[in-house]
């Protein structure tokens, strides 16, 4: 044990030190946490909340739903109806990423016909987001966000 007294001047010194090291920290964490997912769905959330309901119930009356699977580096994606057919959407797109960060997303080309189409993509293991929007016959627009979970 040292002979030396706790001085005032000590535990200044050890106070700002040691916010020293939270605030610097927090700023990296903020820094590397921004940098890595803009945390955007929208620009305007409240321009986008004006006709979500009226696109959410035209969506709903399309009745559509997507199978879709995930094996050997390829991903594949198959549009159905109400009533269990094939559907055949005017075009669609797909954005696949991880849910933390955009970094790593990514736009495959589909290929296939008749609502079945496949692409070949190198997903690495862990949890991904698939957006996929396509447009009906008619124009209505078709929204729906899946999960991948690749495993091994």
């Amino acid at each position: 044990m040292s002979d030396k007294p706790l001085t005032g001047h000590k535990v200044l010194i050890i106070t700002v030190s040691a916010f020293a090291v939270i605030i610097s920290v927090n700023l990296t964490m903020a820094y590397l946490a921004v940098g890595t997912f803009p945390g955007l769905e929208v620009k305007n959330s409240y321009v986008a909340s004006q006709t979500f309901n009226e696109k959410r119930l035209a969506q709903q009356k399309l009745g559509w739903m997507i199978d879709h699977g995930y094996e050997d580096g390829e991903l594949k994606l198959s549009f159905k109806g109400a009533n269990g057919a094939s559907v055949t959407p005017q075009d669609f797109k797909v954005l696949i990423g991880r849910t933390t960060e955009a970094r790593d997303d990514i736009r495959p080309e589909f290929t296939g016909y008749a609502g079945t189409y496949s692409a070949d993509v190198n997903l690495q293991r862990g949890k991904w987001m698939m957006l996929v929007e396509a447009t009906s016959a008619d124009g209505t627009p078709f929204l729906q966000r899946l999960e991948i979970y690749v495993r091994g």
